[in-house]
Protein backbone atom coordinates (compact mmCIF):
# COMPACT_ATOMS: atom_id res chain seq x y z
CA UNK A 1 0.00 0.00 0.00
CA UNK A 2 1.24 3.78 -0.65
CA UNK A 3 1.74 4.12 3.30
CA UNK A 4 3.91 1.38 3.76
CA UNK A 5 6.82 1.80 5.57
CA UNK A 6 9.45 0.84 2.41
CA UNK A 7 12.51 1.09 4.82
CA UNK A 8 13.90 1.49 8.34
CA UNK A 9 17.37 2.25 9.72
CA UNK A 10 18.29 2.56 13.51
CA UNK A 11 19.61 5.86 14.48
CA UNK A 12 20.66 7.11 18.19
CA UNK A 13 18.49 7.59 20.94
CA UNK A 14 15.86 5.39 20.30
CA UNK A 15 14.58 6.95 16.77
CA UNK A 16 14.15 5.72 13.42
CA UNK A 17 14.35 6.44 10.12
CA UNK A 18 11.84 5.75 7.81
CA UNK A 19 10.86 6.20 3.86
CA UNK A 20 7.15 5.16 3.57
CA UNK A 21 6.14 3.93 -0.03
CA UNK A 22 4.43 6.98 -1.29
CA UNK A 23 7.91 9.11 -0.86
CA UNK A 24 7.83 10.68 2.72
CA UNK A 25 10.60 10.51 4.65
CA UNK A 26 11.10 11.10 8.62
CA UNK A 27 12.12 10.27 11.88
CA UNK A 28 10.32 8.66 14.33
CA UNK A 29 11.09 8.53 18.56
CA UNK A 30 10.48 5.20 20.27
CA UNK A 31 11.01 6.92 23.63
CA UNK A 32 7.64 7.39 24.44
CA UNK A 33 6.82 3.81 24.11
CA UNK A 34 10.25 1.86 26.05
CA UNK A 35 8.84 1.94 29.43
CA UNK A 36 5.19 -0.07 28.16
CA UNK A 37 4.60 -3.63 28.27
CA UNK A 38 6.66 -5.29 24.94
CA UNK A 39 8.46 -2.27 24.03
CA UNK A 40 10.57 -2.44 27.23
CA UNK A 41 13.07 -4.93 25.61
CA UNK A 42 13.80 -2.41 22.62
CA UNK A 43 15.89 -0.45 25.35
CA UNK A 44 18.39 -2.69 25.32
CA UNK A 45 20.30 -0.74 21.80
CA UNK A 46 21.29 -4.22 20.47
CA UNK A 47 18.41 -5.97 19.89
CA UNK A 48 16.57 -1.98 19.15
CA UNK A 49 18.90 -2.07 16.05
CA UNK A 50 17.42 -5.27 14.94
CA UNK A 51 14.47 -3.05 13.65
CA UNK A 52 13.12 -4.27 10.23
CA UNK A 53 9.85 -4.41 8.47
CA UNK A 54 6.94 -6.91 7.94
CA UNK A 55 4.31 -6.29 5.55
CA UNK A 56 4.65 -2.72 5.69
CA UNK A 57 4.82 -1.99 9.22
CA UNK A 58 7.72 -1.38 11.45
CA UNK A 59 8.76 -4.65 13.77
CA UNK A 60 11.66 -6.11 15.59
CA UNK A 61 12.15 -10.19 16.30
CA UNK A 62 10.37 -10.65 19.60
CA UNK A 63 7.08 -9.39 17.55
CA UNK A 64 6.58 -6.05 18.46
CA UNK A 65 5.58 -3.73 15.73
CA UNK A 66 3.82 -0.47 14.95
CA UNK A 67 1.88 0.01 12.06
CA UNK A 68 2.95 2.37 9.35
CA UNK A 69 -0.16 5.05 10.16
CA UNK A 70 1.03 5.70 13.77
CA UNK A 71 4.70 6.01 12.41
CA UNK A 72 3.39 8.69 9.81
CA UNK A 73 1.63 10.12 12.50
CA UNK A 74 3.95 10.58 14.69
CA UNK A 75 7.41 11.13 12.68
CA UNK A 76 9.42 13.88 12.26
CA UNK A 77 9.01 14.59 8.55
CA UNK A 78 12.04 15.22 6.77
CA UNK A 79 12.57 16.83 3.16
CA UNK A 80 12.59 13.98 0.58
CA UNK A 81 15.33 14.96 -1.67
CA UNK A 82 17.60 13.89 1.63
CA UNK A 83 19.06 10.34 1.23
CA UNK A 84 19.22 7.90 4.42
CA UNK A 85 22.97 7.91 3.90
CA UNK A 86 22.82 11.66 5.12
CA UNK A 87 20.82 10.85 7.99
CA UNK A 88 22.96 8.02 9.03
CA UNK A 89 26.44 9.97 8.82
CA UNK A 90 25.11 13.02 10.31
CA UNK A 91 23.65 10.64 13.40
CA UNK A 92 21.72 13.77 15.37
CA UNK A 93 18.93 14.95 13.51
CA UNK A 94 16.80 17.71 15.16
CA UNK A 95 14.13 17.07 17.37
Amino acid sequence: MYWDVKTVKPLPDYRIYVEIEDGRKGVFDLKPYLDHGVFRELRDVHYFNQVGILFGAVTWPHEQDIAPETVIAGMVPLDPSISSDIVMNRGQINK
